[in-house]
């Protein structure tokens, strides 16, 4: 199906319908959002003189609902300039536009006479061959299109979006009876390419697979918190980051989401799922029948499972139905674990334990093994969307099976057994027929177990991308502690980062100056990217720290040098560099994004100078940098002085981009150069793509600038005058002057008496001779120190 999504109407603007056309408009396309005309003024409106017939009054609802929305945080939206890209409407005189779009997403109340109405509206309007699908979460999609034409069956379908829409990466895909299954599949394509999404075709069952295995989860957890006598503190210790969950674990992630909505979900599969085996686990506990009635529902009523009063957060009691204040958790496997970087080496070791928290692993994982493996083929045919659905709706690091797998296929058999729960029979039948796991993994790629061949078959869809782990073993060209160089291919290598956090210490500068190395001889190119949560959060600022409190400002001197050469070299080799950003991006990470050919950042890439924070300027090329592109903006006529005042601050203010996006504007990312993919899970092999054009191209090692203007004393009074204002106005402190003063003079070029070319070595040589200077400094210690100690800046 050959179909070009240029424009694309919601009709709904909620959180969802504005979530929706936010994510969008952040791809490029142009969106018609509607909403209902209101039926009465309001007292403002009346005080204007304003009538039901005014465009602005009968636009109010959507127009207020995505004002609303963009100014929620986290931001729907990329870049606050992509809103543009949004027009507003009303249902009653706008809905004839859909007519001129190629895809319609209704997003209204979860009611299936309304949506029926909506429907039947719709299709006076809709031209033939136009999409049109539901963002439903439960309703029945073969409920929905009854009544309508055959052409308009044909192109109906499910979209089920999770909220908030820009982060959570779960779209699926639900069929009606009569859909075409070409549609199905441009559907399937677009939420991979186009959205960024992971896209699961679905089956019409109740709440679908997301919901059905997630408010699973959460109900039987709130069985089984009771069952063994669990506080909300310890549950939330015990299902979030140790076993690669949000940090908000169950009981936050409640009172976020709302407990009424988890109760009316819950409540829908009650109802509609009579023969499910746990039937009985989505009829409500008491207690949590009681928090219902006492309308504790979460951040929504200012109480739910926890609640905060002034500075200090409380927990509730599921015992006395009190809040009291909120108890540190300690199990001895969770300190066993500390040193397992990688989560899915965990679990084994979690489930083995004999304390309570190895008794509430066994049961709680037996418990959801059995359950996921009932719902084939009711929900799915193949596991590995089980996995993917929970992975991107939830934001599990690994789904169900892939825990499954990571335990042993038999020995959770075993605890399923202990709980008298009863996994399905093919789980039994695929290891009798000689396959030991649900997944293998094959010449760099994932296969699954498929139930009807009884044997593996490879996922589809893994040509797009390339998944490190699956060559972790067989592609390995060279590592150390902290990095490894993988072979992916075609002439090019990847270089990964592994540290604590991804931290640009003395084993990942050795690791980018091998990478060069071996490239130059024997390869056309490097990628540097990772497929850890961030790409890097900095330079090691333990490492820094030492060196400065035992003063042995040689041995910085020397690694600060180390750093700023590594930065050049990659800017300088004899081989096309690709950097792929994702997350976290920040200090050094961002440094080492500036200097290399090209970015090829996703969409939700954070990125920073963020130095001042702990009391130091960027010290391995960044401040240099950000002159240099200062420098090249400055055109003839213009006043100079704003566009490097504007580079200064960037760093001053130590600004992080929200998105890949918005760093186009902060000048860390470049038009024309760094591009931006929206899936990070395409982003390795859309980085090795670029580097093997660069190459094939013909990449001629470029020449060290020496044509760097900078403006010298004109410059540095200005900054400092500023600075000087910034104090006595008690803006900053005398320290964030000394800091800022010594960024000055770098990005100045020193106090040279007039604007002058510089070479990027004259400002590296400044830039490292500030950074060791406040590296002698004790408040800047002090920063530095508070920051690895409390995670977050001192102000002194």
């Amino acid at each position: 199906m050959k179909k070009r999504i240029k424009k694309v109407a919601v009709i709904g603007s909620g959180i969802m319908g504005s979530g929706i056309a936010c994510h969008f408009a952040n791809i490029g396309v142009e969106v018609l959002l509607l909403d209902i005309a209101p039926n009465q003024l309001t007292e403002i409106e009346e005080k204007k003189g304003l009538s039901l017939e005014d465009k602005v009054v009968r636009n109010r609802i959507v127009s207020q609902n995505l004002a609303d929305a963009l100014k929620s945080n986290p931001s729907p939206i990329y870049d606050k300039k992509f809103a543009n890209r949004i027009t507003v409407g009303n249902t009653t005189d706008d809905l004839h536009k859909i007519s001129e779009v190629d895809w319609i997403i209704e997003v209204v109340v979860e009611r299936l006479d309304i949506k029926k109405s909506v429907f039947e509206q719709i299709e006076k309007y809709r031209k033939p061959g136009t999409l049109v699908t539901s963002n439903t979460s439960g309703i029945p999609i073969q409920f929905m299109s009854e009544g309508r034409s055959e052409d308009f069956q044909e192109h109906f379908c499910g979209t089920h979006f999770f909220n908030p829409v820009r982060y959570l990466k779960l779209f699926e895909v639900i069929p009606g009876s009569k859909t075409k299954p070409e549609v199905l599949e441009f559907l399937n394509e677009y939420g991979e390419k186009f959205l960024g999404k992971t896209s699961v075709i679905a089956k019409d069952t109740p709440a679908f697979i997301g919901n059905r295995i997630g408010i699973y989860g959460i109900m039987s957890l709130f069985h089984l918190v009771k069952e063994m006598n669990l506080s909300v503190e310890e549950i939330d210790k015990l299902t979030g980051p140790v076993i690669g969950r949000p940090k908000s674990a169950t009981f936050r992630t409640v009172d976020v989401v709302g407990l009424d909505t988890l109760v009316h979900v819950a409540n829908g599969l009650y109802e509609n799922c009579p023969t499910d085996e746990a039937h009985k686990l989505f009829k409500l506990p008491d207690f949590i029948q009681k928090i219902m009635d006492n309308n504790w529902l979460g951040n929504k009523t200012k109480q739910g499972f926890y609640k905060k009063e002034g500075k200090d957060i409380l927990a509730l009691d599921l015992n006395t139905f009190e809040y009291k204040p909120k108890q540190k958790v300690q199990f001895s496997v969770l300190e066993a674990t500390k040193n397992i970087d990688r989560v899915i080496d965990r679990y084994k070791v979690l489930t083995n334990s004999t304390d309570r928290a190895g008794e509430f692993y066994r049961k709680s994982f037996a418990g959801l093994f059995a359950y996921v493996s009932n719902r084939i083929p009711e929900i799915s045919d193949d596991l590995y969307k089980i996995d993917d659905a929970m992975k991107a709706g939830f934001g599990w690091e690994h789904g169900p099976f892939q825990i499954w797998d990571a335990i042993g296929v038999e020995t959770a058999l075993q605890y399923i057994k202990d709980v008298n729960e009863t996994p399905a029979k093919w789980v039994q039948e695929m290891l009798d027929a000689g396959c030991k796991s649900f997944y293998t993994v094959k010449d760099g790629a994932t296969y699954f177990y498929h139930i009807e061949s009884k044997s593996y078959k490879k996922i589809p869809g893994q040509d797009a991308f390339i998944i490190l782990d699956n060559i972790r073993k067989t592609k390995k060209v060279w590592g150390n502690k902290d990095a490894t160089l993988f072979d992916i291919g075609d002439g090019i290598l990847n270089l990964e980062f592994h540290s604590k956090m991804n931290s640009i210490g003395g084993g990942v500068i050795s690791g980018i100056n091998k990478a060069i190395d071996i490239a130059e001889q024997s390869y056309d190119g490097l990628v540097i990217g990772n497929q850890a949560a961030n790409f890097s959060v900095g330079a090691n600022l333990a490492m820094i720290f030492m060196m400065a409190v035992e003063q042995e400002y040689d041995e910085l001197n020397f690694s600060i040098q180390a750093f700023q050469k590594t930065m050049m070299r990659l800017r300088y080799s004899a081989i096309p560099v690709i950097a792929a950003p994702h997350g976290m991006t920040l200090g050094g990470g961002c440094e080492l994004t500036m200097h290399v050919d090209k970015a090829v950042a996703a969409a939700e890439t954070y990125i920073g100078l963020v130095e001042f924070g702990v009391g130091v300027i960027p010290g391995g090329g960044g401040s240099k940098e950000m002159a240099l592109r200062a420098s090249d903006l400055f055109k003839k006529n213009d006043v100079k002085l704003n566009v490097i005042q504007e580079h200064f601050l960037t760093i001053g203010m130590a600004k992080v981009a929200t998105s890949a996006y918005e760093a186009f504007d902060l000048n860390y990312l470049q038009k024309g150069k760094d591009i931006v993919v929206v899936n990070k899970d395409r982003q390795i092999a859309e980085a090795k793509k670029h580097a093997l054009l660069m190459a094939e191209a013909g990449y001629t090692q470029p020449i060290p600038r020496k044509d760097i203007l900078v403006l010298g004393k004109q410059a540095l009074g200005a900054f400092f005058v500023g600075t000087d204002g910034m104090t006595v106005g008690n803006y900053i402190s005398e320290h964030d002057k000394k800091i800022a003063n010594k960024l000055a003079y770098v990005m100045a070029g020193g106090d040279l008496s007039e604007p002058t070319l510089v070479s990027e070595q004259y400002l590296l040589d400044l830039e490292r001779e500030a950074f060791l200077s406040l590296c002698t400094e004790r408040k800047t210690l002090e920063r530095i120190q508070h920051m690895l100690t409390k995670g977050k800046p001192l102000r002194n």
